[in-house]
């Protein structure tokens, strides 16, 4: 396993190839990284860049966001998608605010008890903010570690092989202890995966990585079922994300029929996905009967 992904090759090409990412300035804290992985869940950094700067600028520490509405977050949060986390982020900072100084904690025992934190998020931010060496596992890390090391093309369903497979990777002192660079071969490791070992179209040619038990084998296909690709367009998020959009362009909160003309192809489905973003805390019903954004009513 080892020999398939060599912490020093890898570290040589993250020294010319790292992105230039503005979470990974010196100057940035532990609660500015956090804003950062839960934006980039699920979202391309290039949506997340400017996203990233406004609230790192409106909302510098927990405690500032913790003054805010829920409203006045989710409104921030824009067309980032998946708005929960946006919620979810805002109760972490209460959270923070109040029982930690101010302050994210540095070790990811402590920051699962976190509202919204799970186990990838401690991770990268007990690594990437606090430099400690503990496997960072996600669709990037997996997918290389499928393809350099186990020979295939895309890595199935998550499991906690995934852990052992990334920590066994680490880059280990002579007495057996991790290296300093552990930390940032996890980084170098995820980027691989961001630029090179794509999950479309691999540059192989121009990867690091010449011990490739994938390109080894010939690159073989991936056997088993087709892997389904997610689609939004006539989904609950679609109706979820064009009602939340009213409310966002609202400066209060605004009468049923407002939110009716959003989607009239199904109105099943826009009572359904109202009726979830009731459910999800994210939209509150006034005394009068009309919406608004949570905590605006």
């Amino acid at each position: 396993m080892l020999n398939s992904v060599p912490p020093a090759t890898l570290l040589g090409w993250f020294d010319t190839h790292e992105r230039d990412l503005p979470w990974r300035d010196p100057s940035c804290t532990a609660w500015h990284i956090l804003i950062s992985e839960i934006m980039l869940q699920q979202t391309p950094v290039s949506r997340v860049l400017e996203p990233w700067r406004a609230w790192v600028e409106r909302w510098p520490v927990p405690s500032a966001m913790a003054a805010s509405t829920p409203g006045e977050v989710v409104r921030a949060w824009g067309k980032l998608g998946y708005p929960r986390r946006a919620l979810r982020l805002h109760e972490c900072a209460k959270v923070l605010a109040s029982e930690h100084d101010d302050r994210v904690p540095d070790d990811v025992e402590t920051m699962l008890t976190l509202p919204g934190i799970g186990d990838y998020t401690a991770r990268a931010v007990a690594c990437f903010a606090y430099g400690r060496a503990v496997p960072v596992v996600d669709t990037n890390v997996r997918r290389v570690i499928a393809r350099a090391v186990h020979g295939r093309e895309h890595p199935g369903n998550p499991s906690r092989r995934d852990l052992a497979d990334a920590e066994a990777l680490l880059p280990r002192r002579p007495d057996g202890g991790y290296a300093e660079t552990a930390p940032r071969f996890s980084a170098a490791l995820m980027e691989l995966g961001a630029l090179v070992c794509t999950a479309r179209n691999p540059k192989c040619d121009n990867c690091p990585l010449t011990g490739c038990t994938w390109v080894r084998l010939g690159r073989p296909a991936h056997q088993g079922p087709p892997r389904r690709t997610q689609k939004f367009a006539g989904t609950d998020r679609q109706v979820r994300g064009l009602l939340l959009d009213v409310l966002r362009g609202s400066t209060g909160a605004v009468e049923r029929e407002k939110l009716d003309v959003v989607w009239t192809k199904d109105t099943a489905q826009r009572d359904r996905a109202l009726d979830s973003l009731l459910v999800d805390g994210l939209v509150e019903l006034t005394s009068d009967g009309r919406y608004c954004l949570a905590g605006e009513a």
